[in-house]
Parts: C-alpha cells; structure tokens; sequence
C-alpha cells in the first residue's frame, strides 16, 4: 500500500475515491451492466415462463446461505492495529455479518411464496452450471486478499444486487404474483437488498482504497479489477442459466468473451 487514502467527498461519489478507483469502477461497470441489463429480470417480471423464478433461487441459495461465512473468512485476514484499512475492514465485517444472519431465511420465504419448498432449495439438485457464483465467491474469499475478496463479494455481488432487486421489488407485475396476505413476507429479502445495498458497496470500495492507498501498482489494481469482473460474469453466468438451463458457457470462457469486447 502506498499514500494513505482519505475519502474526499460523499460516500456514495465515485468522484471522492481515487482516480485509480474511478477508472477501475467505470472498467467493471461495462461487464456489471450485463448482470442488471440481463434479461433474467424481465422475464421474472412477466412471469412467461414459471420456472424460471424456482431456477433462480434454486440456484442462487449456495451463495446467500453461504454469504456470511466468505465475509468470515474475510474477517480471518485482518489483525488488528496492523493498519487503518483492517481496522476499518475488521469494523465493518464483524457488524454486517451480524446483519446478514437472518437474510437466509429471508430468501427461503421469498422460494416459498414462489412456490418452491424450502427442502427443494436447501436440499434439491442444483440447476447445472447455477454454482458459478457460490464457487467463485468462495475461491477469492478464501484464496485471495482482503482489498480482492472485499472488492468481488462485497462491492462486486451486494452492488449489482442492489440494482437487480430494485428491478423486481419496484415492480408491480412481479408483485403481483405473490398473494397479498404473504407478498410481504414474501419480498422481504428483494425489500432489504433493495434498499440497504445502495451504501454497501460504497462502504466495501472505500475499504478497499484505504487497504490499498491512493497510489497502489498497477497490477495490483488489475487484479482486484480483474476479481470485480469474474463476480459480474459468474452472475451473468447464474441468470443464463435460470432462464436457458442448457446453456453451457463456463465463467472462463464469458471472461474471455468480455475481455475480447
């Protein structure tokens, strides 16, 4: 790490962050808007195909069951007083994981009210190829940085999730496919995603500066870069899968794809 970074501005400015941050961000958000542009959402929205909706959260459980323990072995990386930046990571991880303890059963009330039993989601077969996210999240969780596991599960996953949420949350075609007696129970995760996660990412990218300074190598922000991509295209990855089950582009084969754009 190298120059010490203090935010300059708002939290949520990308303008207050570095310029390496600012490049870095607007270089993702090419491969970020192939997650929130997907056609997944829509299709949810107008419900023309009813199995689409079971697929999705059927196959994205492993990474919200498992969303706390890649924050967790985040957390494993920092010493305290080792530096401002894992101090602040370790502040921060201890009190969202907290808040992520009940988003699990959040999520299988919304599987629920789609009609789709919690044994099927926590105990069914996985929709082929919908495990992309659960094993990359953990791969970089585990085997990468704090500034790269930070930047792929917590500003890469809850940012783009923050946005498709709002897409369905907001929308009253989707809403109307629960029963009103249990749409809110229902859409309690979609509501808290929805709302909450406009500032976690924010939060996750300012650790990240302050992990890495404001004038890291640049390979160094290639690589956490490179992070916030792969999270994107195995998300991108889960949504074609949800809504063509056949499909059968593998996260390195997308990544090339995006690259060679």
């Amino acid at each position: 790490m190298s120059a010490r970074f203090e935010r300059s501005g708002p939290l949520t400015e990308l303008s207050s962050y570095p310029q390496w941050a600012q490049d870095m961000v607007g270089e993702c958000d090419i491969v970020k808007k192939t997650v929130v542009d997907h056609e997944l959402w829509t299709k949810m929205c107008t419900n023309e195909d009813p199995t689409i909706t079971p697929r999705f959260v059927v196959g994205a459980w492993p990474a919200i069951e498992r969303f706390p323990c890649y924050m967790a072995r985040s957390l494993l990386k920092t010493r305290y007083g080792r530096s401002e930046g894992e101090d602040l990571a370790r502040r921060w991880l201890v009190r969202n994981i907290r808040v992520e303890q009940n988003h699990a059963e959040y999520w299988l009330n919304w599987a629920e009210g789609a009609g789709v039993p919690r044994e099927q989601v926590m105990q069914g077969q996985l929709p082929p190829g919908t495990q992309a996210l659960a094993d990359w999240c953990e791969e970089v969780s585990s085997g990468d940085s704090l500034a790269a596991s930070l930047a792929a599960v917590n500003y890469g996953v809850e940012g783009a999730t923050g946005e498709w949420s709002r897409i369905l949350y907001e929308s009253e075609s989707f809403a109307a496919q629960y029963p009103e007696s249990r749409r809110r129970g229902s859409l309690r995760w979609l509501q808290l995603h929805a709302a909450y996660d406009d500032e976690h990412p924010w939060e996750a990218l300012e650790i990240v500066c302050s992990l890495m300074g404001n004038a890291p190598k640049a390979a160094e922000v290639a690589h956490v870069a490179e992070c916030i991509k792969r999270t994107y295209i195995a998300m991108r990855i889960l949504g074609d899968r949800s809504v063509r089950p056949g499909f059968t582009f593998q996260i390195d084969e997308a990544y090339d794809e995006v690259a060679a754009a």
